[in-house]
């Protein structure tokens, strides 16, 4: 009899761990499809490293502003429908697109991207909580890890369906002069697949809210959390712990989003497809991780590790030749003979040195936390924030120019990033006072 309760109990939660994957995979598409998004709309409006930037500012800024109004909605309105609000707020957003494409006025495009990062944010407040509260306590890493591999492997899809629906045709444009009827043609093309996209996620949305998602027990909110803010931030292995994160979302939105625009720059016709190359190696890393974490390395070693290979690549980014293609002819077989420049390579190989990262500084931030766990892990996820600053200040290095040598040397932003997690996972994680 106890065998077949314990039976009854994974079948009764194989079908919400169902629809949560789902969901994982639905956030990371509509994430990632930013990589493609950016250089798209850089080539059709005629945009400056800068005002390009601002995609992903607009996008990842949400999080700051709806973080903890998401929360509020959650605890009054339940899981399972703060999962569907999420939903229909990015169906909004694809339709947003569509004004937005037929006008091509750069604000909408900027407004419909603050919509799909407040829905995003609203959907992974109600989604994350499933992962670990369905399903025994002793396996949450394993189906968070799995969560993060469905996340990072849509980033990897997003990109090839965005070529193969929106710029398929237009390959030839890149590195000439748009005529306007070339404009026109090209923004039109943004209006079906975003039609589609939000009528598939409003449909999506509406089936969640009728599906058979069990609700969770909502947490009550503690009135001591405020001053628990204060207590919390004491502790340097947490503060420190936020602003690495912080920068670490600055540097793995850099090389996931800003990839494409690069490859734009260096005339590579493909250029919005390259996100899939950086999500690839995150995926990867990932895969890495689950296998060697801690069997054969402990969070903390595997934290120093990135953060040197994060270094060593920067490095082989600023200074490397956009005029050699020695790392594509040796991985002519995974590339499928595609011919790209190294420092793009490199660019997508800081996707594995990322991978890591977010899995050890939150646990290394929580630890010994006890009472203050719930207050920092929403100090973690805000950090989410540097999402949105992290390609700004490529841009802003960048400068105005658009040049690819240019680009380049933006990257080295992500150099003091880089050195304070590496500072992080040698000392910062092990402090307990700021004496």
């Amino acid at each position: 009899m106890e065998m077949s309760l314990t039976e009854e109990k994974k079948q009764s939660n194989a079908v919400p761990m169902v629809i949560v994957a789902g969901l994982f995979f639905i956030l990371g598409f509509a994430t990632w499809l930013n990589g493609s998004l950016m250089p798209y709309l850089q080539q059709i409006l005629q945009l400056t490293p800068f005002q390009a930037s601002l995609i992903l500012f607009s996008f990842y800024i949400a999080v700051t502003f709806t973080a903890l109004p998401s929360a509020a909605i959650i605890r009054k309105v339940g899981y399972k429908n703060g999962m569907a609000l999420g939903m229909g707020t990015m169906m909004i957003a694809g339709l947003l697109f569509i004004p937005a494409a037929k006008t091509q006025i750069f604000p909408l495009f900027l407004l419909a991207q603050l919509v799909m990062g407040t829905g995003q944010t609203l959907l992974q407040t109600a989604v994350n909580p499933y992962v670990v509260r369905i399903g025994p306590e002793e396996s949450a890493a394993a189906r968070i890890s799995i969560m993060g591999i469905l996340n990072k492997g849509a980033g990897v899809v997003a990109p090839i369906v965005f070529t193969a629906l929106i710029l398929s045709g237009f390959s030839d444009t890149v590195g000439t002069e748009l005529s306007q009827v070339q404009i026109d043609a090209m923004a039109d093309k943004l209006i079906l697949p975003y039609l589609g996209m939000a009528l598939f996620i409003g449909i999506l949305g509406f089936a969640v809210k009728k599906s058979p998602l069990p609700e969770l027990a909502s947490e009550e909110e503690e009135g001591e959390n405020k001053g628990h803010l204060k207590e919390a931030l004491s502790h340097p292995n947490l503060a420190l712990g936020v602003v690495a994160l912080f920068l670490y979302v600055a540097v793995e939105v850099i090389a996931g989003d800003t990839i494409g625009a690069f490859a734009l720059a260096l005339g590579v016709e493909n250029y919005s497809v390259m996100t899939s190359y950086t999500m690839g190696c995150m995926v990867l890393g990932y895969i890495l991780g689950i296998v060697l974490i801690p069997r054969f390395i402990s969070q903390q070693k595997a934290l120093m590790v990135s953060a040197v290979l994060g270094l060593a690549l920067t490095f082989g980014v600023i200074f490397g030749d956009n005029n050699s293609f020695a790392i594509a002819d040796s991985l002519s077989f995974i590339l499928g003979g595609a011919q790209l420049p190294d420092t793009l390579i490199l660019i997508a190989f800081l996707g594995l040195a990322n991978a890591i990262v977010w899995p050890a500084v939150f646990p290394l931030a929580l630890s010994g936390m006890g009472k203050l766990t719930s207050v920092g892990s929403a100090l973690l996820v805000m950090g989410i924030s540097g999402g949105a600053f992290g390609p700004l200040f490529w841009s802003l290095v960048s400068g105005t120019s658009g040049k690819a040598v240019d680009l380049q040397g933006g990257y080295i932003v992500m150099l003091p990033c880089y050195l304070f997690i590496l500072f992080y996972a040698i000392k910062g994680c092990k402090m307990k006072s700021w004496k």
